[in-house]
């Protein structure tokens, strides 16, 4: 293990800038989100958790696929060159990790998507504990310790100093390019990471979500929960906004369109949401006819078709922002609590 003086940190990121693109969470507008590292940058590793997750570093908003030219008769495809350029991602939370995680099941999985799979071989990841979960935080209920993420470098912020330690090949690798810069952590460094997880996992205990029970929901309960009336109830306040889709961690609904430059066609994707009336249009129509319907596909896919797929693993990390960001107090455990409550079957 490491550590390195908090007032060092921007030559930390200087150093690893000089080598490679590094991306952390940024403070612009009073708004936290992660961006590239620029020197003029107001770095921000004091807010707990950026407004969207940093997944868009892995899997862009928007990206090109590939451009059509068209020159006389012929029409020259041009596939936009995969990532090739070693980046970093410094301050994510072990939620965010843990969504990252979710992405790889689903884009690392046959067939395999190559612009995903360029930027996860490229990307190292440095995660930070989280010092001070919040009233909205509850990944321990999908089993994420946020005191010892699990990444390529862990890190702890104590007492001004920052602990650095390396899990994977990338994280030895990177701590190598910096160590000009680390100081080696003794024991008594030691001790005082031990206390702070220990604190981080006293509070987490004291969160109110953090006893919430998943008992009924998994991959062997699909019919059970798909014709339950309670989504009749629950739906109705959702405004069909998209914003819990947009802030969450494992999301990974896209559409793909074309946009025509001037000088040729544009094929890029950007992400889609679930919860629209266009999600999946087709010639004939949408499958999900109705917002309960939508509604309901958001929370199922979480709980029970992710699961069924995944050997257990829930789409879902318990990172807090649909319950702080939805605009109907509508979020995935007021929909847990309310199939406990009312027991999905009356």
């Amino acid at each position: 293990m490491y550590k390195i003086a908090k007032e060092n940190l921007s030559a930390l990121f200087q150093m690893i800038a000089g080598e490679q693109e590094l991306y952390l969470p940024v403070k612009v507008s009073n708004q936290v989100n992660f961006a590239a590292w620029t020197e003029d940058a107001e770095v921000d590793l004091d807010t707990l958790k950026s407004v969207k997750s940093p997944k868009d570093v892995f899997f862009p908003q928007s990206e090109n696929l590939y451009t059509c030219i068209k020159d006389g008769k012929k029409i020259k495809i041009e596939p936009e060159a995969l990532k090739d350029r070693n980046f970093v991602v410094f301050g994510m939370k072990a939620c965010d990790v843990k969504g990252v995680e979710v992405l790889d099941k689903v884009f690392l999985a046959d067939p395999v998507d190559t612009f995903y799979a360029a930027r996860r071989a490229h990307g190292t990841i440095v995660a930070m504990a989280c010092h001070e979960p919040e009233e909205s935080c509850f990944c321990k209920v999908f089993g994420v310790d946020c005191a010892e993420p699990v990444a390529d470098v862990a890190a702890w912020m104590v007492e001004g100093e920052v602990y650095w330690k390396a899990l994977t090949e990338k994280g030895e690798t990177l701590t190598k390019s910096v160590e000009s810069l680390l100081t080696a952590a003794d024991e008594n460094d030691e001790a005082k990471v031990e206390s702070e997880k220990t604190t981080i996992r006293a509070i987490v205990e004291k969160l109110p979500y953090s006893n919430l029970s998943l008992e009924g929901w998994n991959g062997d309960v699909l019919m059970e929960k798909f014709n339950s009336p309670v989504w009749e109830e629950l739906y109705k306040p959702c405004l069909a906004c998209g914003t819990c889709t947009f802030v969450c961690p494992t999301c990974q609904c896209y559409d793909i369109k074309d946009y025509d430059t001037g000088h040729g066609i544009q094929r890029y994707r950007c992400w889609d949401s679930c919860m629209y009336s266009d999600f999946t249009m087709m010639a004939h129509g949408n499958n999900r006819t109705s917002q309960m319907q939508r509604f309901r596909q958001r929370f199922m896919h979480k709980l029970v078709y992710f699961p069924a797929n995944n050997n257990g693993m829930y789409s879902c990390v318990g990172c807090g922002r649909c319950v702080e960001k939805c605009p109907s107090a509508l979020n995935i455990v007021k929909v847990i609590k309310a199939f406990q409550n009312q027991g999905g079957e009356n």
